[in-house]
């Protein structure tokens, strides 16, 4: 638009030129040449006013855009002022607030450190008393005191010869006998409430610790091993890991017989020692397969509060954080119940390692899912029959909710003890993810050679057709390659899961 203005404009120029010139020739007699330069002067002029208009016009466009541009300067200068003067304000408002919040809650911290100690040392010596009070009354149930008998009045001697000496020496043996503790009837009860059952029948309390403890010095405790299935996939995706004890004659026990008499020797730290190292060679070997596999690791509460184990322990933990997304330590559901500061402390510092904990032996469905995700809890295993008793007591959610619930708060649940294909198909209904139980696979016992280190990349560290229920070869058979699970030695058991819970506390 401008460029057609400036030619039209031009265009007008030269015509007013010309016609200056024509009418210089034609009206006043004037030749063509003086008409012609008349003609060019009257150009000139024209295109110097036109030059000189438009760059006055341009030179007042600029200086208004000058002015507004400085107006607007300015007015942005003071904005920015104002609002330095405000942030300065605020600054020095909100120093006076710290200063005050500070000067508030100073002595209240101090109070509430102060009552965490002293809540803390209530606890430690509240549970050193409960420690003592039940190691004398183990004292008194071993050794109750006996009534003093009274003493057995002296024969009355008469002069009867050899009868009176012969009546004497038999009461006085009957006083020795009556004094002698041993011979007391009211220890009877304290001998038989001793004898064991199972493996152990006929053998009292601390003929089982002996065997126990044999078994352990001599690393008579074997690493089963039971599948854990996606359902309804049926794909295995963690192990349960559980202990067997062979006796000096290869007699397997199951956890269920000797775990208590262990932790009553004081032998479960040895043992979780043991087992735990096993469980992290053979996930070591299961996750060279496999890398979403997991493992399932039972140790015992009172571990966590072993001041010589417990340290060994987390370090032993911290230096295989590697593995803190595969291997998840368990313990049943009354434990997590029973635990104390001191536990729960332990619990914390493996939790900083980055391990996830599982609760099993579920006998009560009324939890707090919320609570069970701050304590780490990742996993909740509940035995089939327990969810799908539709007699069962009362919970707070209905059993076929629980999986939902859990889902929400970043837990898994398992359902175990699993036995028929109806259970499954039940458990699809209540959307249970996960399944473990004799209707997949019995547990299997873990090859020596598993426990000596890293395998090849040529190792196959389970089978899964195994796992997934069926029969392994037989031990003659020729192996292309060599397998970390082996058949049972002993006759699997009836289902049912009893004693031979795939858990490695009984």
């Amino acid at each position: 638009m401008l460029r057609l203005t400036a030619i039209f404009v031009a265009a007008c120029m030269v015509v007013i030129a010309a016609s200056v010139g024509a009418v210089v020739f034609l009206a006043f007699g004037v030749s063509g040449a003086e008409s012609a330069i008349v003609g060019i002067a009257v150009l000139t002029a024209l295109v110097l006013y036109n030059t000189v208009a438009t760059r006055m016009r341009d030179r007042s466009d600029v200086g208004d855009q000058i002015a507004d541009l400085s107006r607007g300067t300015a007015d942005l200068a003071r904005q920015v002022a104002e609002l330095g003067r405000k942030l300065a304000a605020f600054e020095t408002e909100a120093g006076g607030i710290e200063r005050r919040v500070k000067a508030v809650t100073g002595p209240l911290s101090v109070e509430i450190g102060e009552l965490g100690t002293l809540v803390k040392n209530l606890a430690e010596t509240v549970a050193a008393h409960e420690t003592q009070l039940e190691t004398q009354l183990e004292h008194r149930q071993e050794a109750r005191p006996e009534a003093r008998p009274e003493a057995a009045p002296e024969p009355r001697r008469e002069e009867h010869g050899l009868a009176d000496d012969k009546e004497a020496a038999a009461l006085a043996v009957a006083a020795e006998a009556a004094a002698t503790p041993a011979a007391s009837p009211e220890r009877a009860p304290d001998i038989r409430k001793d004898v064991g059952t199972g493996p152990f029948k006929g053998k009292t309390a601390e003929e089982i610790v002996a065997i126990v403890r044999a078994a352990v010095e001599a690393n008579r405790l074997d690493l089963y091993l039971q599948p854990v299935l996606t359902l309804p996939q049926r794909k295995v995706r963690y192990y349960e890991a559980m202990t067997r004890m062979r006796m000096a004659d290869d007699t397997l026990v199951l956890p269920g017989d000797f775990l208590a008499h262990a932790e009553k020797a004081g032998l479960m730290p040895r043992i979780d020692n043991l087992m735990l190292f096993r469980c992290v060679q053979v996930l070591r070997r299961l996750l060279m397969k496999n890398r979403e596999i997991g493992l399932f690791c039972n140790i015992s509460v009172n571990t966590l509060s072993d001041p010589e184990f417990f340290p060994q322990l987390s370090q032993f933990m911290d230096a295989n954080r590697a593995l803190s997304g595969s291997l998840m330590l368990e313990f049943p559901q009354k434990a997590w119940q029973d635990m104390g500061p001191i536990e729960h402390e332990s619990l914390a510092a493996l939790a900083e390692c980055g391990f996830r904990f599982s609760m099993d032996q579920v006998t009560d469905l009324r939890m707090e899912p919320r609570e069970l995700s701050e304590r780490g809890i990742r996993f909740v295993k509940v035995n089939a029959a327990l969810l799908l008793n539709k007699m069962a007591a009362p919970a707070d959610i209905h059993a076929a909710d629980l999986s939902d619930l859990l889902g929400r708060h970043g837990i898994s649940l398992i359902a175990e003890r699993i036995e028929t294909e109806a259970v499954v198909v039940d458990l699809l209904d209540y959307d249970v993810r996960f399944g473990q139980g004799f209707l997949f696979s019995p547990p299997r016992p873990v090859r020596p050679e598993a426990l000596q280190g890293i395998p090849s990349r040529n190792d196959v560290v389970v089978r899964e057709d195994n796992a997934a229920g069926k029969a392994p070869a037989p031990a003659s058979a020729p192996s292309p390659v060599p397998v970390v699970l082996r058949p049972a030695a002993e006759a699997n058991p009836a289902p049912g899961g009893g004693p031979d819970r795939a858990v490695a506390r009984g």
